[in-house]
């Protein structure tokens, strides 16, 4: 990756934003880095320069970290965003999902991890940290564990099975509750799951799952 990347960093904790671009400054394909306070001075930068990803805290001064998100997206749907907080209310999470957020973060997380956060969401992943994922599923998807009515956008390539399993795996069943749904082997289960992995790009069945959701994939 060139070193043409445009970094925001938007935390009102001077020790804390000084140990981000620190972190971030590591990354060789990130050209500039940004620094604010607060949501305003994120606006303004916003304005006169094209930023690619955006570190935002939830717990700003004045306009809070959600309120900003929406605003953000409002002009800016295409950028890259990484939620990195304190915070992990549900209620919170999961309206920076509904934002259209790309990685959510809690402040403990390593530098190193962080980096590599950075690094797929520029190529287009997404990251939930372990301790919000599992009830975003749980609240996103809200049909019962079934397939009857439930339909999935066809973006990636997905056979009739897969979407099937997919679904299922949205819902939040594991490997052996789909298998018996669908009255198929563990084995075949564990296949489809890869292949839907490998498909939608990402790297465990909790981000197909998220994807999936944040994505409005499943109707």
């Amino acid at each position: 990756m060139d070193k043409e990347k445009s970094i925001l960093i938007v935390e009102d904790h001077a020790l804390t934003l000084f140990a981000l671009k620190t972190t971030i400054s590591t990354l060789d394909f990130v050209k500039d880095i940004f620094e604010v306070q607060s949501a305003k001075n994120a606006f303004e930068v916003l304005k006169k320069n094209k930023i690619d990803l955006i570190i935002l805290d939830l717990g700003l001064p004045q306009i809070d970290g959600i309120e900003a998100l929406k605003t953000i997206r409002e002009t800016n749907k295409d950028v890259k965003i990484i939620i990195l907080t304190s915070h992990c209310e549900k209620e919170e999470v999961l309206k920076c999902l509904e934002s259209g957020i790309n990685a959510y973060c809690t402040k403990d997380i390593k530098p190193d991890k962080l980096c590599e956060v950075v690094k797929d969401v520029i190529n287009g992943s997404i990251y939930f940290d372990k301790s919000v994922s599992s009830f975003v599923m749980q609240s996103a998807f809200k049909k019962e564990n079934t397939i009857d009515n439930v339909s999935i956008k066809d973006c990636y390539n997905l056979t009739t099975q897969e979407k099937r399993v997919l679904i299922l795996l949205a819902s939040g069943l594991n490997n052996s509750q789909i298998a018996k749904k669908l009255t198929i082997s563990i084995n075949t289960t564990k296949v489809h799951v890869c292949s839907i992995l490998q498909k939608m790009n990402v790297s465990d069945r909790t981000q197909a799952a998220i994807k999936a959701i944040r994505e409005n994939l499943i109707n």
